[in-house]
């Protein structure tokens, strides 16, 4: 029961969350269009539950003929590949705002540990070297944004702390999941994002 209400939980706020932020998303679609020469939104195949690949949906923040979808070159500070309108979408995590259709159909939770990229490294190493257990993180499915993520652990990865800091709060979100431990996430999401400093 605990998996059925978590899937209409999604079902309903992805619902309300794509109404909500429509006219965001489509103001978002115009700018990209407008700044840059390449496709809207930016698919990229990240690892969901049981390490099973999914393909995450975000707006391209970056020039087409420079993404990156394997990540592993990390966007950094003053990034050159990024367009102007980039760094505002991806400053507001509006850059994020697809991934409620990606919760919609069921291959991310609105709220889980944030998936990472399949090739996403630090320091010249893949997540899994450097922390032991990483993978414990995909026992469920990874969300749109987590605890993680609102407690400061997002952006940059440039160092070993930063994502093993991350996992930490991964883990204790999966051992103490609650809907409610989920709504409190989702309504914090937009205040702590929004103060934080760490975004490229």
């Amino acid at each position: 029961w605990d998996s059925v209400a978590k899937r209409a939980f999604d079902i309903v706020f992805s619902l309300l969350g794509i109404i909500v932020f429509s006219p965001v998303m489509i103001a978002a679609a115009i700018a990209i269009k407008l700044d840059s020469k390449g496709p809207v939104i930016f698919r990229q195949k990240r690892h969901g539950f049981n390490n099973e690949e999914i393909e995450v949906y975000k707006f391209r923040s970056m020039y087409a003929d420079q993404c990156d979808p394997t990540a592993r070159k990390a966007v950094i500070k003053g990034d050159p590949r990024v367009t102007r309108v980039g760094r505002i979408i991806r400053k507001t995590s509006i850059d994020e705002l697809p991934q409620f259709f990606n919760a919609l159909l069921g291959s991310l939770s609105l709220v889980g540990p944030r998936p990472h990229a399949i090739a996403a490294q630090t320091r010249h190493r893949l997540y899994h070297e450097v922390v032991d257990g990483y993978f414990a993180r995909h026992r469920v499915k990874p969300g749109v944004t987590g605890w993680a993520q609102i407690n400061g652990w997002r952006g940059e990865v440039d160092n070993d702390d930063k994502i093993r800091m991350r996992t930490e709060f991964d883990l204790y979100y999966i051992e103490n999941w609650s809907l409610w431990f989920d709504l409190k996430i989702l309504l914090l999401t937009p205040i702590r994002i929004l103060n934080q400093e760490n975004a490229y």
